[in-house]
């Protein structure tokens, strides 16, 4: 009798110890590269991403997967009209040239950055501009500071083109904007 139960616990031992050994032969075999550890490069990894992540944006926008951006239509001139602005994922900014006896109004949410030209804060009513830049509040009247971040929380604000020799002011802009003229 106990042969019998020690030729069974043999016989379970060996069972045990070639199943355990066939799961780490067949889990250390895998070699870099081969079907079982597979090696994938940055640029596929990140064509991986880009996709799934314009997917996401479709997917939020309601679109229809193309991953296309809607910009709006923009106005680079004239005397009047305007931009709508894009999406709030549009994050292009857009080069404006306004010329003296121009006005650029901001819509809500607006941000100007003046890289070029001489311009004055423009406001309808008593508080100003945001100078995200230099942490300050610009009021009606005051001189527009180029290469800041400008930020207009409120429509009717924006820039005026101030009056000197051919004086161009331009501008980038993200967001919905108008051109008007001044009412000097």
């Amino acid at each position: 009798m106990k042969k019998k139960i020690v030729k069974k616990l043999s016989v379970a031992s060996f069972f045990v110890v070639v199943v355990i050994g066939s799961f780490y032969v067949s889990n250390s075999s895998a070699q870099p590269g081969d079907s079982q550890d597979p090696l994938v490069t940055k640029s596929y990894v990140d064509t991986q991403i880009k996709k799934l992540v314009q997917e996401e944006i479709a997917k939020q926008q309601g679109g229809t997967g193309s991953g296309g951006n809607n910009s709006g239509s923009g106005n680079t001139g004239g005397s009047t009209g305007g931009s709508e602005g894009g999406s709030s994922a549009d994050t292009a900014m857009e080069i404006v040239t306004i010329k003296p006896g121009q006005q650029l109004v901001a819509k809500a949410g607006a941000e100007f950055v003046i890289r070029a030209g001489k311009a004055a804060i423009y406001s309808s009513d008593a508080n100003g501009v945001s100078d995200l830049t230099a942490g300050a509040d610009l009021a009606n009247g005051t001189d527009a500071p180029t290469n800041h971040l400008l930020m207009f929380p409120r429509e009717g604000r924006g820039i005026i083109a101030k009056d000197t020799v051919k004086n161009s002011v331009v501008v980038m802009v993200r967001g919905g904007y108008e051109i008007q003229k001044t009412s000097k």
